[in-house]
């Protein structure tokens, strides 16, 4: 039977590998949990975005039909639709920077289109009290409203994920498993600005 000093001993050495092996332990899948949030946030982004894309085509065979004449609008819409859903970004493309801002400028450029050509219905009473138009409206307003739900939920969850690999000891878990920050969405250039709104 071992004696007291041998005990003390090997509950000193359980201590000393256990515990720090707990704590190892829970700190890498406590980050991986929030990996997971954030790649699933973005995959939900992702999703919103292409709701909004799959409308597009309706939108502009309906306009399409009451203002023939506006086809360089028409155009510009179907162009920036193309470009925003040839760019997918994989959660492990979402560690660069640069690769976000190119999937935001494109889907700004598809969000600019859709305005310019929601604003020529002005013009067309009759494309105005369409049943079909204002059905595409309302649903292209709900999906601009999502989008900007789920690019908020998307920041969060990429805000407690780099705040995690940033912080002692659970950065030095990051680093040993190759986590790295994520990328935020930014705020579209030029809207710091202050419209002007004149009467």
């Amino acid at each position: 039977m071992p004696g007291p000093k041998t005990l003390i001993a090997l509950g000193a050495l359980l201590l000393l590998f256990v515990v720090p092996g707990c704590w190892a332990v829970s700190s890498y899948n406590g980050l991986q949990r929030e990996q997971v949030r954030v790649d699933e946030s973005w995959a939900q982004v992702q999703n919103v975005y292409q709701r909004r894309s799959d409308l597009v085509p309706n939108l502009v065979a309906t306009v399409k039909g009451y203002a023939a004449h506006e086809q360089s609008t028409l155009d510009a819409v179907v162009s920036a639709r193309s470009k925003a859903t040839a760019i997918q970004l994989t959660p492990e493309a979402m560690k660069d920077p640069e690769a976000l801002k190119r999937f935001q400028a494109a889907q700004g450029e598809l969000g600019g289109a859709l305005s310019r050509l929601m604003a020529i219905s002005e013009n067309y009473p009759n494309l105005k009290a369409n049943e079909n138009f204002l059905a595409l409206q309302s649903q292209l307003e709900g999906s601009e409203n999502r989008i900007t739900v789920e690019r908020q939920r998307f920041n969060a969850a990429v805000g407690t994920f780099n705040a995690h690999l940033r912080v002692f000891p659970a950065n030095v878990i990051a680093g040993f498993a190759g986590l790295t920050p994520r990328a935020f969405f930014q705020a579209d250039p030029g809207s710091e600005k202050v419209p002007q709104v004149k009467f």
